[in-house]
C-alpha cells in the first residue's frame, strides 16, 4: 500500500499551474494540481479516459463540454467524460486531484 498526504508540502508554480504526478501505472494516473489565484488551465480534453476531479482546497471555476462555468469548492467531485473539453480557473489558491484511466507512458 502507498499512502500520500495530499496537502503536505504543496508547491505552486510562479507563472503557471503545477501538475505533480502522484502515481501512474497501466491502469491509471493520479495527479495533484495546484493553482495560484488567477492561474488557469486552458480548454483541453483527455481523449481516451474520463477525468475525475476532487477539490481538496480553495475555489475554482470549472467548465465542461457545454461551456457553462461552475464555481466549485472543497469536497466536490467533478466527472468529465472521455473526450469532453474542460477548462479551469482558480479564484483563490486551488488544490485538486485528477484521476484518469490508463497511462500510456507508465510502466508497471
Amino acid at each position: 500500500m502507498k499512502i500520500i498526504n495530499l496537502l503536505e508540502n504543496l508547491k505552486f508554480g510562479e507563472k503557471d499551474p503545477r501538475a505533480e504526478p502522484l502515481h501512474a501505472d497501466r491502469e491509471g494516473r493520479a495527479i495533484l494540481f495546484t493553482l495560484k489565484p488567477g492561474q488557469s488551465i486552458r480548454e483541453h480534453n483527455a481523449p481516451s479516459s474520463p477525468f475525475f476531479v476532487v477539490i481538496l482546497k480553495g475555489t475554482g471555476v470549472f467548465s465542461g463540454g457545454d461551456g457553462v462555468e461552475h464555481t466549485c469548492e472543497p469536497n466536490a467531485l467533478l466527472v468529465f467524460d472521455a473526450g469532453e473539453n474542460h477548462a479551469i480557473r482558480a479564484t483563490d489558491e486551488l488544490v485538486f486531484i485528477g484521476v484518469l484511466h490508463g497511462s500510456p507512458l507508465a510502466q508497471k
